[in-house]
C-alpha cells in the first residue's frame, strides 16, 4: 500500500517511528514534515497528504500532531479526503468500515507510541463495508460539491 504520512513539529518522532514500522511491512511511504525551527504549523503538514490522497497518488494518509484534531480540520477542507481522528482501535475500524476514512489523524501528545501502531494496523487492514454505509459517504460527497445531502437518492 502506498501511505502518505505527515507531521508537525509535536508528532514528529511518533510519525518518524511508524514510518520505519510501515516500510519494515513493505509499504511505500511518504513523509511530509518540513519543520523549520522548533515548530511548524500543521496545516502546512496537512495538506500535501490530503491532496496526494485526494488525488489518488497515495492509498491512505496518516497524520500526527498534539491532538489530531487540527491536522483532521485542515485534511478535510481537500475535496474527497474524509479524515478521522481515531483515539483507539475501534473508533480507527468503524472509521474504515463505516465512514470509508481515508486519513486517520492521531494525537502524539495523548496516545503511546505502541498504541498509534495498533491504531495504524486496524486503520490499514479495515475494509469499507459498503452497504447502507455507501450512501452516507455520498451525502459527504453531496455536501463537498455545495448540493443537500438529503437530494442524494441510492443509485
Amino acid at each position: 500500500m502506498n501511505i502518505a504520512v505527515g507531521a508537525d513539529h509535536r508528532g514528529i518522532a511518533a510519525a518518524r517511528n511508524v514510518v520505519e514500522k510501515l516500510r519494515r511491512e513493505g509499504h511505500q511511504v511518504s513523509l511530509s514534515e518540513g519543520c523549520d525551527g522548533p515548530s511548524c504549523d500543521y496545516p502546512e503538514r496537512a495538506f500535501p497528504v490530503a491532496k496526494a490522497v485526494a488525488a489518488g497518488e497515495a492509498d491512505r494518509g496518516i497524520l500526527i500532531c498534539g491532538t489530531g484534531i487540527g491536522m483532521s480540520i485542515a485534511a478535510n477542507k481537500v475535496a474527497g479526503v474524509r479524515a478521522a481522528v481515531v483515539h483507539d482501535e475501534l473508533t480507527a475500524e468503524l472509521s474504515r468500515s463505516h465512514n470509508d476514512a481515508n486519513i486517520l489523524c492521531l494525537s502524539a501528545d495523548l496516545l503511546g507510541q505502541r498504541l498509534i501502531e495498533n491504531i495504524v494496523d486496524v486503520f490499514l487492514r479495515t475494509s469499507f463495508e459498503g452497504g447502507r454505509h455507501l450512501r452516507r459517504v455520498r451525502k459527504i460527497g453531496a455536501i463537498e460539491s455545495g448540493q443537500d445531502p438529503a437530494e442524494v437518492v441510492e443509485g
